[in-house]
């Protein structure tokens, strides 16, 4: 049975995690979101990921949708995400967040998930 939960394990809850990401990671960008990913040494550490949604994006309830679906889609596809980096997603200020659904956030960031699971597998063959 497949395991879809979203544990703590799995979330940046702490201020320096994320600027270290902000400071030292590699950005991503789609056309409404811009994400920082750190790799981190330990390749077998379990991926994390922080949402920083800013008051430009929107009403607390607008805000709180999109950090809702943005969840959805991480616990959903949790399997896609390559081990040992820490992610941080923006949504850039031109978002219109009664746009935002699964379907729409699918789109965007999917693509940039396969790319950083085709580049973890590529320095995986250098290693070795």
């Amino acid at each position: 049975m497949i395991c879809l939960t979203f544990p703590r394990t799995h979330r940046l809850t702490r201020r320096p995690e994320f600027v270290k990401c902000y400071d030292d990671g590699r950005r991503y960008f789609s056309k409404n979101f811009v994400l920082f990913v750190l790799e981190k040494e330990e390749s077998l550490a379990p991926w994390r990921v922080g949402l920083a949604v800013t008051k430009k994006t929107g009403s607390a309830v607008q805000r709180n949708r999109v950090k809702r679906v943005l969840r959805e889609f991480f616990r959903l596809n949790q399997r896609e995400i390559p081990n040992g980096i820490d992610l941080v997603v923006v949504p850039k200020r031109r978002l219109d967040p009664e746009r935002v659904d699964l379907h729409f956030v699918t789109q965007e960031l999917l693509p940039i998930i396969h790319k950083l699971r085709e580049r973890s597998a590529q320095d995986g063959e250098d290693e070795a």
